[in-house]
């Protein structure tokens, strides 16, 4: 039982979730999900578009989106459904390999997320840098923003391998911008721009500009593209099947697929992050949980004619603020826009493209975390800015996974840098010092050398170690005060082996404090401590300078080493000690 609540933990979740689940609290999840699904349906249908397929394939996949990933989702408050971070990937998938290839990726992503949920790897979003995911997330932005400038101008112009290439596309001219369609979609970015905020925590803008202007475009008689046929049904004319798979081009989807799967993965738990610090949140999301719940999602969907789904924090963050108590109302917001496709698809079908163009660019403004942009820039974080600027141009002029890729590797290296930096400081002993501290000194002090080493001592560090230890004139016995080495690798076990070689040569010894469990472990299977003696290991650079004197002491006596009586300080003096020098 251990084993499958670790791995798939639904069951004890959701009853958790429904526990003391009362009628008070079904009301507030229906109006948090009819506002939900108010929220939902322009974006369903713009995402729809900008995938590469076709408004009801959005629509449909918010729809199974709600009911089975709010089924099986690590969060009862998070909302699914298509967004804007996967249309980058197949638009180019859709335009090279046709709609097919979109239910093909989609059904790969979630294979590859079910193996990332079956290995357990639910907080690997956790390892790419906040500047990175912001870089990525206006980089998308700015994908789907040229992508709709085609509906937004009511033109047509060519494809291009990339969204710099298309935006410069139209510099070049040879097209005549239609003045309805860009009337149309700019009266809808004012509406949504200018509706008050007070009233779009219960009805969004988006929904009233898209009400309004696509009755004034049916009304006025526009001669505008428009969405055209919704299909009254969740299982579109055009989907998946087993009979009639292209396995021609799966190979080559492979790549793409994984592409998708990163993103929705990235975009979920960081949904799950923001929405687990919200005051509404009561409870938290499992992360691995909610894996699974987008691996079933994304692998049911395609059978329905969908595009790929993660889960949303606009919506999700919509539904706390409205109330949601459970995934009830991902439910709720699943059955509003089932009653939309049924009742209401040919007004649906009647929606200028301008109109969604309108709504996209609105949302790909707001995509963009300009708090955490003018924090990076502001505070100047150059690591960070780079990463950023790196990201966003490599999101838009090379594949959305070089450019994670890109900025992570950046990230990683700049950090590995800072890390692996080294500061070695030699103190000689000082009997002066020792007295003060209760111990009188035997042997000649300054023939006794402290080195305190911070950071870790390995590859990267090692030449630094071994130059600032090499000229140690007059010093007999050397103390490595280790505490503040994190870690040790074999090169770093060399150079201490040199030290205690070349010291052992000119009569002299090597002692050790302050070793923390994973160094110390690693010198003893390497069998260096076994060399240097246990005796010659302390828990304070003070033991090791004692020892080291008794040592020579006893030597010049001919006597055997006895631990002094001394005023021995506590742990935490000895931890917050001034160096010995």
């Amino acid at each position: 039982m251990g084993f499958i609540e670790k791995h798939f933990p639904l069951p004890h979740i959701l009853r958790d979730e429904f526990k003391g689940y009362r009628v008070k609290n079904l009301q507030s999840d229906i109006i948090a999900g009819i506002t939900v699904a108010a929220v939902a349906l322009p974006l369903a249908l713009a995402f729809g578009v900008a995938s590469g397929a076709t408004a009801a394939a959005g629509l449909v996949t918010a729809i199974i989106a709600g009911f089975v990933v709010g089924l099986f989702s690590g969060h009862g408050y998070q909302i699914s459904g298509p967004t804007g971070t996967m249309t980058a990937v197949l638009i180019v998938v859709a335009s090279k390999y046709g709609l097919e290839a979109i239910w093909v990726t989609t059904l790969l992503a979630g294979f590859i997320i079910l193996l990332l949920a079956i290995l357990n790897l639910g907080d690997l979003a956790n390892f790419i840098p906040a500047s990175v995911i912001v870089g990525f997330t206006s980089g998308v932005a700015a994908i789907i923003f040229i992508g709709q400038l085609d509906n937004l101008l009511g033109v047509k112009t060519p494809a291009a391998p990339n969204a710099l290439l298309k935006l410069l596309n139209y510099f070049n001219g040879g097209f005549t911008p239609n003045l309805s369609t860009i009337f149309l979609g700019v009266l809808v970015i004012l509406i949504m721009v200018f509706w008050p905020k007070k009233l779009n925590r219960r009805i969004p803008g988006s929904l009233i500009a898209m009400v309004v202007v696509t009755g004034l475009s049916v009304v006025g008689h526009m001669n505008v593209p428009t969405i055209n046929t919704i299909p009254q049904n969740i299982i579109l004319d055009q989907h998946l099947t087993l009979s009639a798979f292209p396995w021609d081009y799966v190979g080559s989807l492979v790549v793409p697929a994984f592409s998708v799967a990163a993103l929705v993965v990235i975009e979920a738990l960081l949904s799950g992050a923001a929405a687990n610090r919200m005051p509404e949140a009561e409870r938290k999301m499992v992360n691995n949980q909610h894996l699974y719940a987008l691996a079933f999602g994304n692998l049911v969907i395609p059978f329905f004619g969908g595009v790929p789904v993660t889960s949303a924090f606009a919506r999700t963050s919509m539904g706390l603020r409205s109330g949601a108590q459970t995934r009830v109302t991902s439910w709720v917001h699943s059955i509003i826009l089932l009653l939309a496709v049924l009742l209401a698809a040919p007004l649906l079908s009647q929606i200028p493209l301008a109109v969604l163009a309108g709504v996209l660019a609105v949302t790909t403004w707001n995509m963009n975390a300009w708090r955490e942009i003018k924090h990076i820039f502001g505070r100047r974080f150059k690591t960070a800015m780079l990463s950023f600027i790196l990201t966003l141009v490599g999101t838009v002029v090379l594949d959305l996974t070089q450019a994670i890729i890109l900025g992570v590797l950046l990230s990683a290296v700049v950090f590995i840098f800072r890390i692996s930096q080294i500061t070695i400081e030699q103190l000689p002993a000082s009997a002066e010092k020792m007295l003060a501290r209760g111990y009188t000194m035997k042997s000649e002090a300054s023939k006794i050398m402290v080195i305190y080493v911070v950071g870790p001592l390995f590859f990267g560090t090692a030449a630094t170690f071994d130059e600032e230890v090499t000229n140690l004139n007059g010093v007999r016995d050397i103390v490595l005060s280790m505490r503040t080495v994190p870690l040790i690798d074999t090169t770093g076990l060399r150079s201490i082996d040199q030290l205690v070689t070349r010291l052992e040569r000119q009569g002299g010894k090597v002692y050790l404090s302050g070793l923390n469990k994973p160094v110390y472990e690693y010198l003893e299977r390497s069998r260096l401590l076994a060399r240097i003696g246990q005796e010659s290991v302390h828990w304070s650079s003070l033991e090791a300078i004692i020892a080291a004197d008794q040592y020579r002491a006893s030597q010049v006596a001919n006597t055997p080493v006895i631990a002094p009586e001394i005023n021995k300080p506590s742990s935490a003096t000895v931890s917050n000690m001034a160096p010995i020098g």
